[in-house]
């Protein structure tokens, strides 16, 4: 008799030394699909329970796969969301769409500039979720990566603004997020001129220990196979631990021009 009492208590024990998969990410408006196994025992399924946001959701969970229909929470496209799938011992429930929880990139822009000040500015609308803003800058015939601005992932219009640090004559800026099919979505560029912003020269033509700006920049020195061996944002450049050979340099506006090292 003792044993059976035992053996009741440790069956009801069983949810208390469960596993939980934690889901965390945004409302995308679709439902999440959940492969459900038996439990170890052979008597019931796997899942026991799931939240969302710590409400505990009402779908018909007791069969071989089922369907939490995340609609049911109030939820607003670009929410944040914890789901919580609370399964026994020895066993192991499958979520079949994970993605449908991480943020695409939907964003629209509203409109963009860059103001007298240096200040890059955007408006933005239809955010789904939060992504980083990459900012790039066309230089060197490409798009260098110059900053990030984090999104704030939620419905309405939202500005955003960043710092640029312009090259000399005509520069163009825009911005863009990744998402999680790994496909880039782009704003259109915008074109800034700051007239102060003066023309960099370097020197000396044939360096041994540096190389000399005559203004911060942002650079890059290239082997001859192609490979970055520097890149930075300064006013002068340690060269002496390169290898002599021939070297190409990417600085302000300028592209490949081409040093010997001593």
């Amino acid at each position: 008799m003792r044993f059976f009492i035992l053996a009741v208590l440790a069956a009801f024990s069983l949810p208390g030394m469960a596993g939980v998969i934690v889901l965390e990410g945004n409302y995308q408006g679709k439902s999440l699909f959940i492969q459900n196994p038996f439990s170890e025992a052979g008597v019931g399924f796997c899942v026991f329970e799931i939240t969302v946001n710590d409400q505990i959701a009402t779908d018909e969970i007791n069969s071989s796969a089922f369907e939490v229909d995340l609609n049911n929470f109030g939820l607003k496209v670009g929410d944040k969301l914890v789901v919580k799938i609370k399964h026994k011992d020895g066993c192991t429930p499958v979520v079949l769409n994970p993605e449908v929880l991480r943020p695409k990139s939907t964003f629209d822009i509203v409109k963009q500039s860059i103001g007298s000040d240096g200040i890059y500015r955007w408006t933005a609308s239809n955010e789904t979720g939060e992504l980083p803003y990459i900012v790039e800058q066309k230089r060197w015939n490409k798009w260098v990566k110059v900053g990030e601005v984090a999104g704030k992932g939620r419905p309405g219009e939202h500005n955003y603004e960043f710092k640029i640090t312009p090259h000399s004559g005509e520069n163009t800026f825009r911005v863009k997020q990744i998402d999680l099919s790994k496909r880039a979505r782009y704003s259109e560029s915008v074109k800034y001129t700051d007239a102060s912003v003066a023309l960099v020269t370097w020197s000396p033509v044939k360096p041994k220990e540096e190389i000399i700006f005559s203004n911060k920049t942002l650079f890059e020195i290239y082997d001859q196979y192609g490979n970055i061996v520097k890149r930075g944002y300064a006013d002068r450049i340690e060269v002496a631990s390169l290898k002599r050979d021939m070297y190409y340099l990417n600085y302000d506006n300028k592209t490949g021009e081409t040093f010997i090292k001593r």
